[in-house]
């Protein structure tokens, strides 16, 4: 199982929309894709993404960007996750073998934890903090 590039994309753009929650100006496009290093045009994608699952809101105009829909602790990677792949762990029953029915119950389980795991993250958590972003010499 690999983490997608656009869960981690969307992560990343969440946090940097964090960092602007009390700023009278919201964030254009580009000025997220510049933060965080990321295409603009895949992120138009991914935001639409976000959009359309209530974790941002957008404006139009000269005035407008993106701006987070709910507080930063609000929002959980779990949410990220069905925002951005629909699924957070699919797996599928092997059918009818001898260990079929166990296998199943195990992978159901997984993806049960993996799924609490995710909600006990938040966007606040992706965010750093001043002190991390220090250097020392």
């Amino acid at each position: 199982m690999k983490l997608s590039l656009k869960v981690e994309y969307a992560c990343q753009v969440l946090a940097q929309l964090g960092y602007t929650v009390n700023s009278p100006e919201l964030p254009h496009i580009d000025d997220l894709a510049g933060a965080e290093s990321i295409p603009s045009n895949y992120l138009v994608q991914i935001l639409n993404e976000l959009r359309t699952a209530g974790l941002i809101n957008s404006k139009r105009g000269k005035q407008g960007g993106y701006a987070l829909a709910r507080k930063p602790s609000e929002i959980s990677l779990y949410d990220i996750v069905k925002a951005v792949e629909g699924e957070v762990l699919a797996h599928s029953s092997a059918g009818d073998g001898a260990s079929s029915k166990k296998t199943s119950q195990i992978w159901g389980k997984v993806a049960i934890d993996f799924e609490n795991l995710l909600k006990s993250h938040t966007v606040e958590d992706c965010m750093s903090s001043a002190s991390e972003d220090m250097w020392y010499i």
